[in-house]
């Protein structure tokens, strides 16, 4: 089994950032089991209703970044690694798109107290640097206000607007379209760092 701080891809003070491992079944089962409702709202049917303990979810999360194509990350608390929620760059696709589909979830005990702001400003340092990627993209139901917030705080932008575009509690969801290239980043980095607002 891998050493936790090598399982490690982003540290921030409430928060980090860390790949899974087969060691983090019984707590990421007792997260979903406890986040049941809370995730049946944005999350698709499979991991909630057909996968009441998540355990299928979880071994999908395992085989999903062996295959390359995904990097999925659990947001864990800072101090004593207590599993918070998941981060995860879905659909990676390289070549001259360099871009991710993000998806992203903390438990509801959570939710509220800025822990998912600086999971996401980990995520996009990551994701602009040691995973080189250009694009981020985020699908975002339109009543989703604090997830909208949340892109928007981060600097993504509203690109459009995707009819029907997941199957979610049993009914075809509208999405919005947000998303936030390495450029945006860099340039808001650079302001931050300037003390710039």
């Amino acid at each position: 089994m891998e050493d936790v701080e090598e399982r490690i891809v982003a540290r921030g003070p409430r928060v980090r950032l860390q790949r899974p491992c087969a060691a983090d079944a019984q707590a990421f089962r007792a997260l979903v089991t406890a986040n049941r409702a809370w995730l049946a709202r944005f999350a698709p049917p499979p991991a909630v209703e057909a996968d009441p303990d998540g355990a299928r979810w979880f071994a999908s999360t395992l085989e999903a970044n062996a295959s390359g194509r995904c990097e999925k990350l659990f947001v864990a608390a800072a101090g004593d690694g207590a599993l918070l929620g998941t981060f995860n760059f879905n659909e990676i696709v390289r070549g001259l798109f360099q871009s991710t589909y993000l998806g992203y979830w903390i438990g509801e005990r959570h939710a509220g107290q800025g822990l998912m702001g600086e999971a996401m400003a980990l995520g996009l340092a990551y994701a602009f640097g040691p995973l080189g990627l250009h694009r981020a993209e985020a699908n975002i139901q339109p009543d989703n206000a604090a997830s909208i917030a949340l892109v928007r705080s981060a600097g993504f932008v509203r690109e459009g607007f995707s009819e029907r575009y997941l199957k979610i509690g049993g009914a075809w969801r509208d999405h919005e379209r947000w998303a936030i290239t390495q450029e945006r980043w860099l340039a808001r980095q650079a302001k931050n760092e300037a003390g710039e607002p």
